[in-house]
């Protein structure tokens, strides 16, 4: 296909712009040929016009599609050119911030100017051993690829580093350095890389400097060489170094500084070693002031140089010739500020006694007046005769910057020769890796010497760079059989030549420079003359003639000629070399200046190409100008030219391997890209290059799977054939017409450039096609269903809609029917209506008017009635009234007085109410209080209701007199006629009557105030009443509020600490996880270096094992048969080896327990320190005790005050028998409370050292009571000499305070009072006497028990002894049971009210027992001893008496006594033993352990068969009582597996058996020890077959840490056959087929994700799964344990997946998720089938599932960045970032995402506080425990089989 077919409609290229160097637009036209002007539009909108070039016609280039944006590499690029590379690069470094990306054989590496978490070891390990293309670009990838073919090809490699100042090349070259030192398992010589590292800081202190575009510049380029030997480990390094800038000594540009070193020294002026250089600011010094910027920003100079010389201290340069080194660095410094003065024109002086030049000459150890006079003078030597001519200013002050400058050169070198003698190493080198840290091509506004020399040697590597791509193109041309075309590339000899060649610009500069008056002008002439318009590369500046311009391959140079031949020579004058050479005082000066020694001819290299190490020690290709006249000749362009050839062979006979560092911008902003300067520094490094080579020729490569998979979608049916091959080509030549567009090579297809692109779009349109042919069906199918569903709901709709309008019509017929006939009733009903009304009506008439009518006759009646009974009653009302009115006013007087009453009874209940006390208690007690106010309410209630009785009465008695006053009247009337002379009588009696009447009114009226009264307080009482309730109501309120509050609190607070304790308890899981994981870890490291020590022994056995004449004697400290451990429930037997050396030479010694030994060691050690502790503490306050009762004998018994004093120290000497005595309480508990008979036993060690303790507190308390009488006897000397004034001594104090006394009384009370305390202190004492004499005789009584329980004791062993040896013990145990039961109930009765005296005297107890156990230990060792040399005595006798008995007759011994032989009872049943002898134990072993082969066991017999045959055998061994043999059986053991996985550790059958087994016989150890918490689940058999005489708890820990290394081991050897499998299983290999295609890939090629036959699928991982567990399963492993083998296998699974995810940006796409979640899918649905689900497996899983899903899910609003922050919780935020920052589209129907979304994220989870690590631990291994899982196997019924060859052992 034509390149002009593509310029279509919407087609995207790239034009060129002045800001962005390139800029994207979009056609809006096809593009025809014989077009001047295509229509673009650009990417913000504008529509533009671009013309072309009307002479070349040239087409813009176009862009990649999307999908390839991003790629790995740039060769992967379909159209290869400038502008696709800068924006790939920027595209991966802003957006995807990956600062690596390939170009082809290079390694762009741009400078982040940030620290990224992307060179941890967690890396380094991610990329050991993969290949090349397999991970994410990387400098350990190019590492890893020089590594390994270095041991592959047996080929010395090179890393070419190379970029601007300040690209990151040191950092670079550092961090390969640190891979090779970690990867190359060198852990013991890894320190190399220490030492490299070490000498940065040192190297960068006299060779790095600030320029204006780096801080830290170097200047200065090296080439480090790592040498390996034959195993590629290694073991040395050396440094060249090329090309220092020593005109940066003399001269600064603006904002520059000179070398670090320099203010270093002057930051660090004032420590009092630097005291004689002389020093000051760097302002001060004419060399460091020059640029004007002393300090860089964030750099402290004075710390700097601390880390200098701790570097040179670790590179072993004494402090000497450390002082010597800065003596010179200050000398040069002072030499800058040397000054001349103007003699004439031709000559200068110095002033005498100049300052600078004198402490120079004095730190340099030479003569003032020489150095002065050849500073201005220089010697002229001719054929016959020496001339001494004086130079001008201008010379002398050239000459002394070329000598500091020369002074500096040799102390540069002088210290890269002991840097390279602190990295070399004596071991034969076998190979090399080095590692090239050099300078980029430069470019200044004004070049110089120090930049053409820069850009020669660019010169040089860009041709040795293109030659090595060209025949790497070569090769894999020929190696698929493509015809080979040359391609035309740029080749920059003619540059070189122009340079170095005869007449050259080096030559002519050299042969300038002998001129005797040659200068720059001149040899600028010689230039143009020879060059100019003769060679195109080389021509002449318009505006100047002292310049001359390079076209390099990088760009155009323009050179200033200035400074060439001065820098050129480098002119040093003899006369001053010799001077310095002549100091005597300074030695390290004169080494600087010797001669060097010669160099290795470049061509002595081996003929396998590898350099040896000798010739690697070549000293620094460096100009020294002024050692010799001769080599004064060779000037430094033509050492430099030397050391680059040497250089370039060294180069050329290695395999290179290039990195190309990138400065983004010129102001180290993180992660900003500045076009310009990218694509500056792209051309000048040989990118582009890389790019034009690979696009001249056939750059896209695919291999035939590859393009089939990719293109399949391109295929019909009938295309595709069963070989690939055939069938692409079939269709590539369908569609690509022009067969020159591709190549078919033997293995892969061949494209030019812009075909892959063009397949993609065939192929893009193809799935548009398809996509749209897939959304017209179904849209049409969609539209059918809804217009199916639409007329079904029509006809729906219409059939409901007419039965109801039926159904609406026959109800309006009812309802008309029904209306009719309510009409007729209501019409009947309403005339019935009216007529009753009307009837009702004149009925209702009638009756009104006849009631009316009987009505007023009535009241007519009534009325008459009505007015006889108001006359009766008006009469009786003028009688009453004044009886109410006297009544009345006498009821007014009561109340008055009453209410008087009243008020001052309120005004009292007021007060009281006001009080706080009456609040209190009518808050107390407020319902009391209603009570008594409900009472009292009551009580007067029943005195009104009295009241109304009484006036009730005074009416009746008032009524009754009234009546008979009445009849009186009433006979008086009737006798008025017959008694007319009793008028007076009469009025008197009506005056009485009317009092009577006043009487009775007034009662009424006081009945009348009452009552109102007592309505009143009743209804105040109600109100009080009311008010009581209604503040009890409140009150209960309240109550109830808080009430509710405190259970809201209480809640709250339950709550709480329920959380809490949830959390406190996860923590404490955590922490007990944790602590078990450093545990196994520690067990794991203990295992390494037990093995590694194994080793290193069977080494040493193999080194000794030259057989030599004479005895051979069997070493006794150690044994290769056993452990270093061995195991003794009792004591260990490590005092008892030289007994046994002396006494058993022949035999071996035996194991030691190594742990149990140490763990004793360490407590007695503690106990030790401890009791050393306690006895200093004791002896300090014995001392203090000692001091205060000299200074009291000292002190004058003169002053009161003293008096106090002395009853402190009464009360701390009571103090200290208190305490005294309760250690005595604790030893005699201690002495009670002890279990072992041994101990208490009279006469028994531990017995006598606590009577030896009692003896010594006895003592001590007897010194107590001596004190306390000198106490007393002070006191009373004291009392005699207070006595009056005269008597007193001259005490001034005392006397002054009697003198105050005036008053005699005043004395003599005070007198009184002291005779008083006196008489006190006294009684004091002898109650406290007394108390000393009670304790005193208790400790007699306690004494005399203990003697009586002594007796009693010997009187039972007495009675023991006599008894035979079963009975003996027997009944010693019985009483010693009894002894022990009767103490415990004594003291558990004793402390049975205070559990924690109780617990502390458990304490006490213990801590004494250790020390009784030492005791014991120590006098058990000697019992030993004896019994062994009584064992020995015993031999000899027997041999004696065997010697005796040849000469007896047989007869004679019939005679003696037979003894006794125990025969045991022949059992009927057996009892689970097996029984063997001494001698069979290692042949038990030996078949059951070493030779045993595991498949036939799991096979054929029980699960866990060996360990039941074991605990049997050790079962036998307790029944016998035999601690020997128990121990010997345990740990041959523990000896023969360990042995068998040493053996056979790397097969998991192996491994995984004897983890079952040791499981099995743990959990033996423990179901059969009598412990009840392990008998729950044992039967009554079972019970009976517990060991009786052993307690093997500590072997059970050692068995547990045995099986802790098994499993792990076993992990490892899981781990091993999975890795290979992970990676391809779970991400390479397309488990759903045609889900995701491959993409093009470029020069590294990747792994194919095709399932080609050896590569492993998610069905080998199932496999393999399945076989693990299946061999599991079949020997017997507890299902705990396999659950937490697979979930740690599911942890490795998804950890590995994860890490290569995360680091492989090809798989970091939406297919890639999909198929990674159908995997997880396959493993869970495995762990269902398996039962597994519950065994935490799933959970491992969880962030490789969570990171599919986040491949997966929606990447755009912020909705979807709240969704990922919410399901990505098992992720980190780092992991989060990477995965969205990989993210790669592999269709353009993906979109990728955008970087605000990220930084959303990132937003998000600032907060979320995780690892800031990138990879998960691969190696991280949980912590395994051990469930207790008892058997239900009866061990009598295990039978053994004959296969096992255990004839031996017979079962008991």
């Amino acid at each position: 296909m034509a390149a002009s077919e593509l310029y279509t409609k919407y087609a995207r290229v790239w034009i060129p712009d002045p800001e962005e160097v390139w800029k994207s637009a979009e056609l809006l036209k096809d593009y025809k040929p014989g077009d001047k002007v295509l229509q673009l539009r650009l990417e913000e909108g504008k529509d533009l016009e671009y013309c072309l070039d009307p002479k070349t016609k040239e087409l813009p280039p176009l862009r990649n599609p999307d999908i390839l944006v991003g790629e790995n590499d740039l060769t992967a690029l379909s159209y290869l050119h400038e502008p696709a590379v800068l924006h790939n690069l920027k595209v991966r470094f802003i957006d995807s911030k990956l600062i690596y990306t390939y170009c082809g054989i290079v390694l762009v590496a741009i400078n982040p100017y940030e620290q990224l978490p992307i060179y941890g070891e967690d890396i380094i390990n991610a990329y050991s051993g993969q290949n090349m293309g397999d991970m994410d670009p990387h400098i350990f990838a190019v590492a890893e690829e020089a590594y390994k073919q270095m041991a592959r090809d047996e080929r010395n490699q090179s890393i070419i580093v190379s970029g601007e100042s300040g690209a990151g090349k040191t950092v670079s070259a550092k961090y390969a350095m640190r891979y090779f030192a970690t990867v190359s398992g060198s852990a013991s010589e890894a320190n190399v890389e220490e030492k490299v590292l070490a000498s940065n800081p040192i190297m960068e202190s006299i060779g790095n400097a600030k320029t204006t575009r780096n801080d830290n510049s170097s200047r200065f380029g090296k080439y480090i060489e790592i040498g390996f030997d034959k195993r590629y480990r290694i073991i040395g390094a050396n440094m060249r170094t090329y090309l220092l800038e020593k005109s940066r000594v003399v001269f600064q540009a603006e904002e520059e500084r000179n070398y670090h070193i320099f203010y270093q020294l002057c930051a660090s002026a004032a420590l009092p070693e630097f005291k004689t250089l002389r020093l000051g600011n760097a302002d001060y010094f004419h060399y460091t002031k020059q640029g004007g910027s002393p300090v860089i920003d964030g750099v402290d100079d004075a710390k700097e140089m601390v880390n200098t010389r701790q570097a040179c201290t670790l590179l072993g340069i004494s402090d000497s010739y450390q002082m010597g080194i800065f003596r010179i660095l200050a000398g040069i410094l002072h030499l800058g500020n040397v000054e001349f003065a103007y003699r004439d024109s031709d000559s200068c002086t110095i002033p005498p006694k100049h300052d600078p030049l004198t402490i120079f000459c004095d730190l340099m150890g030479v003569e003032y007046e020489e150095m002065a006079h050849w500073l201005c003078h220089r010697k002229l030597a001719t054929a016959t005769e020496t001339y001494i001519k004086p130079i001008s200013k201008l010379h002398a002050i050239n000459a002394r910057d070329a000598l500091a400058k020369h002074i500096y050169a040799n102390l540069f070198n002088w210290i890269v020769d002991h840097v390279n003698k602190a990295l070399h190493s004596t071991v034969k080198q076998h190979s090399f890796i080095g590692v090239l840290d050099i300078y980029g091509f430069e470019t200044f506004e004004i070049n110089s010497f120090e930049q053409f020399c820069i850009n020669y040697a660019n010169e040089k590597l860009q041709q040795q760079f293109n030659m090595h791509v060209f025949k790497l193109e070569q090769e894999e041309y020929m190696k698929e059989q493509i015809p080979w075309t040359l391609i035309d590339f740029y080749d920059n000899q003619p540059c070189i030549n122009l340079i170095e060649a005869k007449m050259g610009i080096l030559d002519l500069l050299d042969e300038e420079c002998k001129m005797p008056k040659g200068s720059d002008d001149t040899w600028a002439q010689k230039l143009y003359n020879t060059h100019l318009n003769k060679c195109a590369l080389f021509e002449k500046p318009r505006l100047s003639n002292k310049a001359f311009i390079i076209k390099h391959f990088a760009d155009k140079v323009e050179y200033q000629c200035e400074g060439f031949l001065e820098k050129n020579k480098d002119t040093v004058y003899e006369e001053q070399i010799k001077v310095l050479k002549s100091s005597k005082k300074f030695k390290l000066l004169p080494e600087l200046f010797q001669d060097e020694e010669k160099v290795l001819s470049p061509t002595s290299a081996t003929p396998s190409g590898r350099v040896p190490l000798s010739r690697t020690t070549v000293k620094p290709a460096k100009a020294r100008p002024g050692q010799t006249s001769k080599e004064h000749k060779k000037t430094v362009g033509h050492q430099f030219r030397n050391s680059l050839h040497l250089l370039m062979e060294t180069l050329n006979a290695t395999t290179p391997h290039y990195v190309r560092c990138i400065k983004p911008n010129d102001f180290k902003f993180p992660f900003t890209f500045d076009e310009k300067r990218a694509v500056q520094q792209l051309r000048a490094c040989g990118v582009l290059e890389t790019i034009r080579i690979s696009a001249a020729g056939f750059p896209s490569r695919w291999t035939y799977q590859e393009f089939f998979s990719r293109y399949r979608v391109l295929m019909k049916q009938r295309d595709v054939l069963g070989d690939r091959k055939q069938t692409c080509k079939n269709v590539l030549e369908k569609l690509i017409l022009d067969k020159d567009k591709y190549q078919f090579g033997k293995t892969k297809i061949f494209f030019r450039a812009g075909q892959v692109a063009y397949l993609e779009k065939i192929r893009a349109d193809k799935l548009r096609a398809a996509c749209i042919r897939i959304q017209k069906t179904i849209r049409g199918w969609l539209m059918r269903r809804k217009y199916v569903r639409m007329r079904k709901a029509a006809i729906t709709i219409q059939r409901y809609v007419r039965g109801y309008q039926a159904r609406c019509y026959a109800k309006f017929l009812r309802r008309t029917r029904a209306a009719i006939t309510i009409q007729k009733f209501h019409r009947m009903y309403v005339v019935r209506k009216r007529y009753q009304c009307m009837r009702d009506a004149t009925i209702a008439l009638q009756a009104l008017l006849r009631g009316y009518m009987a009505r007023n006759k009535y009241q007519m009646m009534l009325r008459e009635h009505k007015s006889i009974i108001i006359q009766k009653h008006v009469r009786g009302w003028l009688a009453r009234v004044h009886y109410h009115r006297t009544l009345k006013a006498i009821v007014y007087l009561q109340c008055c007085y009453r209410r008087m009453m009243a008020k001052r009874e309120l005004k009292k209940l007021k007060i009281e109410a006001r009080s706080v006390e009456r609040y209190k208690k009518l808050h107390i007690g407020l319902e009391n209080k209603i009570m008594q106010l409900q009472r009292k309410i009551d009580e007067q209630n029943k005195e009104y209701k009295s009241l109304l009785e009484k006036l009730n009465s005074l009416e009746i008695t008032y009524s009754t007199e009234t009546e008979r006053l009445r009849s009186d009247v009433e006979r008086l009337r009737m006798s008025e006629e017959e008694a007319k002379n009793a008028t007076n009588r009469v009025l008197s009696l009506q005056e009485e009557i009317a009092k009577l009447r006043k009487e009775l009114h007034q009662t009424q009226s006081e009945k009348k105030t009452i009552e109102e009264w007592a309505d009143k307080y009743k209804h105040e009482t109600e109100q009080l009443v009311s008010e009581l309730k209604d503040q009890n109501t409140l009150l209960k309120t309240e109550k109830e509020e808080l009430n509710r509050r405190i259970h809201d609190q209480a809640k709250e607070i339950t709550e709480a600490m329920e959380k809490k304790l949830v959390e406190e308890t996860k923590q404490l899981e955590l922490d007990l996880n944790d602590e078990r994981l450093r545990y196994q870890n520690l067990l794991n490291e203990f295992s390494r270096l037990e093995e590694r020590y194994d080793d290193l022994k069977d080494e040493m056995n193999l080194m000794a094992s030259i057989p030599k004449p004479g005895h051979k004697r069997t070493d006794s400290t150690h044994s290769s048969n056993e452990s270093e451990y061995t195991f003794s429930s009792e004591i260990t037997e490590a005092e008892d080896l030289p007994l046994r050396m002396e006494q058993e030479p022949s035999e071996k010694k035996a194991p030691l327990d190594m742990s149990l030994f140490l763990k004793l060691q360490k407590r007695v050690t503690e106990l030790e320190q401890e009791k050393q502790s306690l006895q200093d503490e004791l002896d300090r306050k014995e001392e203090q005790a000692l001091r205060a009762k000299a200074k009291e004998e000292e002190r004058p018994p003169i002053r009161g005050a003293e008096l106090e004093y002395e009853s402190l120290k009464r009360q701390e000497l009571e103090s200290e028998n208190k305490k005294l005595k309760n250690e005595l309480n604790e030893l005699q508990k201690a002495l009670t409370e002890t279990r072992s008979p041994e101990v208490t036993a009279p006469g028994a060690p531990a017995y006598r050292v606590l009577l030896d303790q009692l003896t010594s507190v006895s003592e001590e308390l007897e010194v107590r009571k001596e004190e306390v009488l000198i106490l007393r006897s002070q006191l009373v000397s004291q009392k005699e000499a207070i006595q009056p004034k005269d008597t007193m001594t001259d005490s001034t104090i005392l006397l002054e305070d009697v003198q105050k006394m005036k008053d005699k009384g005043e004395i003599a009370q005070a007198y009184i009072g002291l005779k008083e305390t006196n008489r006190l202190l006294e009684s004091q004492l002898q109650s406290q006497k007394k108390s000393h004499e009670n304790e005193l005789e208790s400790l007699r009584g306690e004494i005399q028990s203990l003697k009586e329980e002594n007796n009693r004791q010997q009187q039972l062993l007495a009675q023991n002894l006599q008894l035979p040896p079963e009975a003996r013990i027997e009944a010693s145990l019985q009483h010693e049971i009894t002894r022990l039961t009767n103490e415990n109930l004594f003291y558990e009765e004793l402390y049975a009210d205070d559990p924690k005296k109780y617990q502390s005297y458990r304490i006490s107890l213990y801590k004494r027992m250790i020390d009784l156990m030492e005791q014991l230990e120590k006098q058990d060792k000697t019992v030993r001893k004896l019994k062994k040399q009584l064992k020995v005595f015993a031999k000899k006798i027997g041999e004696l008496e065997v010697g005796q008995m040849e000469n007896i007759s047989p007869g004679q011994i019939i005679d003696e006594p037979i003894r006794p032989v125990n025969i045991p009872r022949k059992e009927k049943d057996f009892q689970g033993m097996l029984e063997y002898k001494k001698e069979d134990e290692q042949k038990l072993v030996k078949n059951l352990i070493l030779e045993l082969k595991p498949r036939g066991v799991a096979v054929n017999l029980i699960p866990g068969l060996p360990a039941y045959i074991l605990f049997m055998c050790v079962r036998h061994a307790d029944y016998l009582n035999d601690d020997q043999k128990v121990r010997s059986l345990l740990t041959s053991t523990i000896n023969g597996i360990k042995k068998v996985l040493k053996k056979r550790g790397d097969d998991f059958e192996t491994v995984s058996f004897w983890l079952s087994n040791t499981c099995r016989f743990l959990h033996c150890l423990k179901q059969y020890s009598g412990e009840e918490g392990f008998m729950k689940h044992n039967t009554p058999r079972q019970n009976e077959h517990c060991l009786t005489n052993f307690d093997l708890a500590e072997y059970r820990q050692v068995l547990s840490d045995l099986a802790i290394q098994i499993y792990q081991q076993l992990v490892r050897v899981l781990e091993n056959i999975l890795q290979p499998m992970i990676v391809s299983g779970m991400l390479e290999h397309e488990t759903i087929q045609g889900v995701s295609g491959v993409k093009p890939t470029g020069l590294r090629k990747r792994t194919s994700s095709i399932a080609d036959e050896g590569t492993y699928t998610l069905d080998s991982i199932i496999r393999q799964l399945n076989s693990f567990h299946s061999v599991m399963c079949q020997h017997g492993m507890d299902p705990e344990l396999i659950k937490q083998v697979v979930k740690q296998m599911f942890y490795i699974i998804g950890a590995v997946t994860l890490n290569n995810l995360l680091l492989r940006k090809d798989m970091c796409s939406w297919s890639k998720g999909m198929q990674i979640r159908y995997n997880v899918s396959q493993l869970e649905e495995w762990l269902r089938d398996k039962n597994l689900m519950n065994s935490g497996a799933k959970e491992t899983l969880e962030p490789l599932i969570q990171a599919a899903q986040l491949l997966q899910v929606k990447k755009k609003t912020d909705e979807d960045a709240e969704a990922i922050c919410s399901m990505c919780n098992a992720l980190t935020t780092a992991q989060i970032v990477k995965v969205l920052n990989l993210y790669t589209p592999v269709n353009e129907f993906e979109e990728r995402v955008l970087v605000s979304f990220i930084r959303t994220i990132q937003l998000r989870l600032r907060d979320r506080k995780d690892s800031p690590q990138l990879l998960m631990d691969a190696k991280h291994i949980f912590p395994v425990t051990f469930p207790f899982n008892p058997s239900s196997l009866a061990l009598e019924t295990i039978q053994i089989p004959a296969s096992l060859g255990l004839g031996f052992i017979s079962r008991v």
